[in-house]
């Protein structure tokens, strides 16, 4: 007797503007200013956050400001974001307040970077390729309002949208995790050197679901060290 098994074939084909889920080896290309090509993350719900910790790496050549990292809510648009300033700085704003580093400035090569804060003493320290700057004081006893959402490649006005081309991204991103804590020194010290498997427990690069606008390339990244 002769039997017949049938043979399934899956193809998965990424349609730009439609949900995705993870983006473990793959980079964002932010080809041009626009006031539209954007990726807005999907992360585990939280109510409040008390501490966290976001990693990316970054490249750009741009010469003026820009965001990096952007959280907004229904009550401030500035409710957490990172940015790159014009003068080689990286700020990060938390609600109303500012904690501004001196740090060198953005280029082609990609560089690693992370931003810890806690709410208690409101310490904030950024970490490029994996060096530690000086602590400063952000923020403290505020918390972060749960309910937003999360931007990468522009800066919101609103939540969702009030994009300014003077401020969106041009360049490359990856990698991009964030959790609820702040991070251990030897965990980001290891993120910096390949890829932090396990991810952020908010954003997980490898798993997190996204969705794009706008002309933003995916593309394969094989910069992981394992």
């Amino acid at each position: 007797m002769n039997y017949f098994i049938p043979i399934v074939f899956m193809v998965c084909i990424y349609l730009p503007g439609s949900d995705s889920a993870g983006m473990m080896w793959k980079s964002l290309i932010f080809e041009t200013e626009s006031n539209d090509s954007y990726v807005r993350v999907f992360p585990s719900s939280f109510t409040n956050l008390t501490a966290f910790t976001v990693c990316l790496r970054a490249a750009s050549e741009l010469t003026r400001s820009y965001s990096l990292f952007s959280y907004a809510t229904s009550g401030h648009d500035n409710e957490l974001s990172i940015w790159y300033t014009a003068n080689g700085h990286i700020t990060l704003y938390i609600y109303n307040e500012i904690a501004e580093f001196s740090l060198p400035k953005m280029d082609a090569l990609l560089r690693h970077i992370c931003v810890t804060w806690e709410s208690k003493e409101g310490l904030v320290t950024i970490w490029v390729n994996g060096k530690r700057s000086l602590q400063k004081i952000v923020g403290k006893g505020y918390v972060v309002q749960g309910s937003g959402q999360f931007i990468l490649g522009q800066d919101q006005d609103s939540v969702g949208g009030g994009f300014d081309i003077q401020q969106s991204f041009v360049g490359e991103i990856t990698d991009v995790n964030m959790w609820d804590f702040v991070l251990e020194t030897s965990k980001i010290e290891t993120a910096n050197e390949g890829c932090f498997c396990t991810g952020g427990n908010i954003i997980n690069w490898g798993t997190t679901s996204h969705v794009s606008g706008g002309t933003v390339t995916i593309k394969d990244n094989n910069d992981c060290i394992f």
